[in-house]
């Protein structure tokens, strides 16, 4: 029954975006929005169906649907249970499709559509519904029904939901790794809110581009729905990169994986068009580079797509391979051909080239700005591609690891961060020396000292001292300026705080976005460059010093749970003189049903200074291996992506300007009261 209603639903939504696509051309045609209100509404309404259902399968036990069976079990805890839904290939496809319909639903809803430009722009949506819940019918059938089985298995499947079916007495389970740690419940949704949400400015930019459309208002138009999947892709990666950290037991928290860094080469080329649009907005630069951005983001969200459902590459974020993986990369090469096509043959239409007053103004150093993040763009994504393409044409089998991405990121993102503490308070068209002489000396001179205070105190690392000064810097200027203009205004300092924000929240979240960026990556360079790592073996009852803490084996412990038995130490963290007790961890390998590979899981101690993170890499009731990282300063890293988050949420409550004086950062709209007007 449950089969039948969602797969019902698939095709249902699967007929509403094919009319989405026909009446939003109509309506394009006359303006007409009416001729969409009604596959809008079936979309939203059949794609909630398809998910509701395949949750309330799951919820149920429904081991007849082979995706439930091969995915979930009774014994799986309620909220990885829900996770479900999107745990594997097929569940987060239909959640794809699902997010994809309320974003369609959202710009219905909004006054962006309520013209050609917007019409054609959900047809354009419509059409990438089309693909995805078409993916869900064929190839990716998340209710296709267990057929036979063999030895507790699901071992055959039919895609016809009206097939004779029988259920396994029990399922298979998530991926151990899946149901380890809460933030897997998190984790992909971030991810996915960010990836589907670039199809609305593609969505706007392919519609400009099909009605000749040159200016702005494509831009003022899709400027939030960009800000909100970059704040949610944000989210998505900094979680990511702290399950990592909590769950993997390496030490770490980024490895340049395949699908990390499918996850941050959207986000590359998001921010560089957040950043360009500014330019766009207030000079009437780049029009043509914006739209060619927005193609990039769109499709690399797509290449993200097919990295992590194809099975091409071997990473513990890959779903296995299927027939999913040559029907995305079919419709990526469609989507980046058509575009590309569409783009060349209005290129004459979009042209603009209004002069560049001075490379040393706000809009040269948004130029530098996006010319460094193509540049880091591209360098991940050769990196990423070049040993899928080497095998695919050789058969040879190739690595590209961290010293590649290392020796050839941290030299553009050091250039990236200085641009933004000269790009931030430049003023536009011309900065004259005296302006920014007086704009950021007390910068300059507190990132100066505080590299002079780093050396005094015994830091010998040139990398982290580099980053250490451009980053406080950064820092320095934007909080500079921020206390300039609201010394200016005669309300008190609080108050004149909350007015100077409140009258210009997009500039001001944008800010707050840089420093947050300077903050992640004064802790990207400490626990890289700082950090300590050592094996230790202590004996129960013992105490061994690692990194300039004492750890003593208090001894072991087990815990049976339904779904996993859970095996592991008690380690008592200490201070040097292992006289002052700071934390007892329990660092553990968990063991589930039907996995012969069990899972490591860390125990982390956090201080306001270090983290002491402890692995169990091996040992016996007497005598404990341990594998010990201390990490300075670790909470920077996840302070510093709250920052990040909180100045994209900042800048969404950015309104439409009257004026189009828009400047800066993430987002931003430039400051128009007098005390903040640039010279």
């Amino acid at each position: 029954m449950i089969a039948t209603a969602g797969y019902a639903a698939v095709l249902v939504a699967l007929g509403a975006a094919v009319a989405l696509v026909v009446q939003g051309v109509r309506g394009s045609a006359t303006g007409d929005k009416g001729l969409v209100v009604v596959p809008v509404r079936v979309l939203i309404g059949a794609s909630v169906a398809s998910f509701v259902l395949l949750e309330i399968g799951i919820l149920s036990h429904d081991f007849s649907i082979a995706y439930i069976a091969n995915n979930t079990a009774s014994t799986t805890p309620l909220i990885f249970l829900f996770a479900g839904g999107w745990a594997a290939l097929e569940g987060s496809i239909v959640l794809w499709g699902l997010l994809l319909a309320v974003f369609i639903w959202l710009v219905f809803r909004s006054k962006s559509s309520n013209d050609r430009l917007g019409i054609l722009a959900l047809a354009v949506m419509g059409g990438v519904a089309v693909f995805w819940f078409g993916l869900m019918a064929t190839a990716a059938n998340p209710f296709a029904v267990c057929t036979d089985v063999a030895g507790g298995v699901c071992s055959a499947t039919s895609w016809w939901p009206l097939s004779a079916s029988v259920a396994p007495a029990e399922g298979l389970g998530p991926n151990p790794l899946l149901q380890n740690h809460i933030l897997m419940a998190v984790h992909p949704p971030m991810l996915y809110v960010g990836y589907v949400g670039m199809t609305v400015p593609f969505g706007f930019a392919i519609a400009a581009l099909w009605l000749k459309e040159s200016g702005t208002s494509w831009l003022d138009r899709s400027h939030r729905w960009t800000l909100i999947s970059w704040v949610f892709l944000t989210t998505g990666i900094f979680l990511g990169a702290w399950w990592s950290y909590e769950v993997l037991g390496w030490g770490g928290y980024w490895a340049w994986d395949p699908v990390e860094n499918a996850a941050l080469l959207p986000w590359l080329a998001a921010t560089a068009f957040l950043h360009s649009a500014l330019v766009q907005r207030r000079r009437g630069m780049l029009q043509a580079w914006n739209f060619m951005l927005v193609i990039a983001a769109f499709a690399l969200t797509i290449l993200g797509t097919f990295l992590t459902r194809s099975g091409v590459i071997a990473s513990v974020h890959s779903f296995t391979q299927s027939a999913v993986g040559p029907a995305i990369l079919t419709f990526l090469l469609i989507v980046v051909v058509a575009s590309l096509a569409l783009f060349v043959v209005r290129a004459r239409d979009i042209a603009q080239a209004p002069r560049l007053d001075s490379l040393v103004s706000r809009e040269g150093f948004i130029l530098a700005n996006n010319l460094l993040l193509t540049v880091l763009t591209f360098t991940v994504l050769f990196g990423t591609m070049y040993p899928l393409i080497v095998e695919a044409l050789s058969g040879d089998q190739v690595s590209v690891g961290r010293p590649f991405f290392d020796k050839a990121a941290v030299p553009l993102a050091l250039l990236l961060l200085l641009t933004i503490g000269l790009g931030s308070v430049a003023p536009w068209r011309v900065a004259t020396g005296a302006i920014l002489w007086r704009r950021l000396r007390w910068a300059i001179a507190l990132g100066l000292v505080t590299g002079a205070v780093a050396v005094l105190a015994g830091l010998d690392s040139v990398g982290v001292l580099v980053t250490l000064v451009i980053a406080v810097f950064v820092i320095g200027a934007l909080v500079i300026r921020f206390v300039e203009v609201v010394a200016a205004r005669p309300e008190g300092i609080l108050g004149a705080s909350r007015k100077v924000v409140a009258n210009d929240p997009g500039y001001w979240g944008g800010q707050l976005a840089h420093l947050g960026i300077a903050l992640v990556a004064i802790a990207l360079a400490t626990t890289s460059g700082l950090a300590v790592r050592e094996v230790v073996r202590i004996n129960q009852g013992e105490t061994a010093v690692a990194g300039g803490f004492c750890l003593s084996y208090v001894g072991p412990f087990e815990n049976i749970e339904p779904h996993r038995t859970v095996t592991g130490a008690r380690v008592l963290v200490l201070d040097e003189s292992c006289s002052d007790e700071k934390a007892l961890l329990s660092p553990s390998v968990n063991s589930y049903p039907g996995v012969a590979q069990p899972i490591g899981t860390p125990d982390v101690w956090t201080s306001f200074t270090t983290d002491v993170y402890v692995g169990l890499a091996g040992g016996s009731v007497d005598s404990v291996l341990l594998n010990v990282f201390i990490f300075p300063y670790q909470w920077l890293l996840w302070f510093g992506g709250l920052v990040v988050v909180a100045g994209g949420g900042l800048a969404m409550m950015r309104k439409p300007a009257r004026r189009r004086e828009t400047s800066d950062v993430v987002t931003a709209q430039e400051p128009t009261s007098r005390e903040t007007a640039d010279e």
